[in-house]
C-alpha cells in the first residue's frame, strides 16, 4: 500500500512539474527571427520547423486601453501549396454567425469559429486563394462583420495597406524556411 502512494504521490508530482514547466513555456512566448514592416502589415518569420513558419499579421487595439478588437494573421504552408488564416476576436459574439469580410467587390461566406478561449474567438484553417487575392487588389479598407450575443452586429475596419506586398514577401520566406536544412544538432 505504501507503495502504490509513493508512485501516485511521485505521478502526481511529476505531472505538476510538466505542467509548471509547459506554462513556463507558454508564458515566455517565442520571437520571430525575421520581421518586416509593409504598410499596416507585419510579416513575421520564426525559429521553429513548422509547416507555415512565417506569417503575415495585423493588430488592432483600442488606442486608450491597449486591449485587441481584431488580430489578422495568414500563413503559407509552403509544401501543402496552401493558405491558413487565423483572426481572432473578443469574446462575447454570436459564434453560429460567424465572421464575414468585405472589401471593395469581393464578400467572403461566413467564416466559422473554430473555438474560444480566455483571450477571444477564433477562426482558424485553411482559406481560399480568391480571399486573399482580392485583399490584395483593393489596397484600402476591409470590414470584418461579427454579431454579438446581444444581436448586434460590429463592423471591424482593418487596414489592406501593404497586404500585396506582406502577402508576396512572406510567401517567399516561407518557401525559403522550407528549404533550407534543418541545424544540426548541438553536442551537450
Amino acid at each position: 500500500m505504501r507503495t502504490t502512494m509513493r508512485f501516485l504521490l511521485a505521478a502526481a508530482l511529476a505531472m505538476g512539474a510538466t505542467t509548471a514547466f509547459a506554462q513556463q513555456q507558454q508564458q515566455a512566448p517565442l520571437k520571430p527571427e525575421v520581421t518586416k514592416q509593409h504598410g499596416d502589415w507585419l510579416v513575421r518569420c520564426y525559429p521553429v520547423t513548422s509547416p507555415s513558419p512565417c506569417d503575415m499579421f495585423e493588430l488592432l487595439a483600442q488606442k486608450k486601453s491597449g486591449n485587441r478588437v481584431m488580430s489578422v494573421s495568414f500563413a503559407y504552408a509552403p509544401k501543402a501549396n496552401r493558405y491558413v488564416v487565423q483572426i481572432a476576436v473578443p469574446l462575447g459574439v454570436e459564434l453560429s454567425k460567424g465572421l464575414t469580410i468585405k472589401a471593395a467587390d469581393y464578400a467572403s461566406p461566413a467564416l466559422r469559429f473554430r473555438r474560444c478561449d480566455r483571450g477571444g474567438c477564433y477562426i482558424e484553417g485553411v482559406t481560399d486563394p480568391a480571399m486573399l487575392d482580392a485583399l490584395g487588389q483593393n489596397g484600402g479598407q476591409a470590414k470584418a462583420s461579427i454579431v454579438s450575443t446581444e444581436g448586434k452586429t460590429l463592423d471591424i475596419n482593418f487596414s489592406l495597406n501593404g497586404f500585396a506586398e506582406a502577402r508576396a514577401d512572406m510567401t517567399d520566406l516561407a518557401k525559403q524556411k522550407a528549404k533550407e536544412p534543418p541545424a544540426p544538432a548541438q553536442a551537450q
